[in-house]
């Protein structure tokens, strides 16, 4: 209750001087099980101020290493491009999923160190193409 509080005053006043036209639009990308249909992961992001945010993505261990992670975020990017996106951005503590974001052509813009101690979180950016396949 008391972040949604602070949420709320933040976004409205960040809206109010620096944006007061922006819309930002959800977007998800999700991963359901054959038999029945229920989500059982998948990619949340957000695009707003012509950038793709993405928040959360999460691959079932029992789906990893057959290129779905690749296909959430290609899918998501292919949707911020069409809703005029020009680049995206996340961010990982995962060493795994930050190799899988370079070779997908994420670049990193910073490292917060010991964060946490031992480890680093990093953020990555990359400029998104007019057309991705």
């Amino acid at each position: 209750m008391v972040r949604q509080i602070i949420l709320n005053g933040l976004s409205d006043f960040n809206r109010n001087a620096f944006m007061p036209d922006l819309k930002t639009e959800d977007l998800a990308v999700v991963i359901r099980a054959v038999d029945s249909r229920t989500i059982v992961g998948g990619l949340w992001a957000h695009t707003g101020w012509e950038w793709l945010t993405i928040e959360l993505i999460f691959v079932p261990e029992s789906l990893r290493k057959q290129g779905i992670a690749r296909s959430l975020i290609a899918m998501a990017e292919k949707e911020a491009i069409r809703r005029g996106c020009h680049s995206a951005w996340l961010d990982t503590l995962n060493s795994e999923a930050l190799a899988l974001y370079e070779r997908l052509g994420y670049g990193c813009f910073g490292e917060l160190k010991d964060f946490p101690k031992g480890s680093s979180r990093f953020f990555l950016q990359k400029k998104l193409a007019a057309e991705v396949s």
